[in-house]
């Protein structure tokens, strides 16, 4: 009997990375969670394993490299790793950003992403059928104001997976860049506003149906779930009323 195959979610703790562990346990892979609020993750295990599903919980602060080698001891085969961990913090200006945010940026979108892709690559391979999920944003592929920090980090972000994946082809291992739009969210807004909820709420001020972090998981869990010779090299996914980072339909 074949064993179940093992899904790393990074970030795992809240939004879109929790409602992807959970599609892809309902999927039939053995997730294990990861992320720094350990309570979280071990409470969405155990809804998870309520559900009839398998899911471990780890926690993990994937800018800590030595935590991260440690953490990936435990693993000779894995199926996919999915490196959701990241976020946004503040909106300024080029000019008066803070460059303790754009280094924290970085270290968490791209230093995080780099070190568990690292850590991990070799039991991806060993496992002769792996996938690497790297969770970009379309600010990894268009500038907007305000968002130079965050801009910076997610073009970082998709330059390493777009980069892995010419290093590695011809390796049992897929690379697939998943870059969203406006996502509504409890917490990415509110993270990157310092826990202003009214600033917060201005981001989707009047949108008709920003996208959900379960839409999200489910074009993630599409994407994994292909053929093994199908890669999704770039899906990029936005709500309908999102033509680019800077133009959005709002009906107020």
């Amino acid at each position: 009997m074949a064993a179940t195959p093992i899904a790393v979610v990074t970030g795992a703790s809240s939004g879109i990375g929790a409602a992807t562990a959970r599609q892809l346990a309902a999927a039939g892979y053995r997730v294990v969670l990861t992320a720094r609020r350990k309570d979280r993750i071990e409470a969405l295990a155990d809804e998870i394993k309520a559900a009839g599903h398998q899911a471990t919980a780890y926690a993990l602060d994937v800018t800590d490299r030595a935590a991260v080698d440690e953490f990936a001891t435990a693993f000779r085969s894995l199926a996919v790793l999915v490196n959701n961990a990241g976020g946004a913090l503040g909106a300024d200006p080029v000019a008066t950003g803070d460059p303790a945010d754009w280094r924290q940026m970085y270290e968490t979108n791209v230093i995080g992403t780099l070190n568990v892709t690292q850590a991990l690559l070799p039991a991806l391979t060993g496992s002769g059928d792996g996938t690497i999920v790297i969770l970009s944003s379309t600010a990894g592929h268009a500038t907007y104001e305000g968002g130079g920090g965050y801009v910076a980090a997610k073009h970082g972000e998709h330059v390493l997976a777009e980069t892995l994946r010419l290093e590695i082809v011809g390796t049992p291992v897929r690379v697939i860049e998943v870059a969203p739009g406006m996502v509504k969210t409890d917490e990415f807004a509110t993270t990157r506003f310092r826990g202003d909820t009214e600033k917060a709420a201005k981001v989707y001020e009047g949108v008709d149906a920003p996208l959900t972090a379960d839409d999200v998981a489910d074009t993630i869990t599409w994407a994994v779930t292909r053929p093994s010779h199908v890669n999704i090299d770039l899906l990029v996914v936005r709500p309908r009323a999102q033509a680019s980072n800077s133009k959005v339909h709002r009906t107020a």
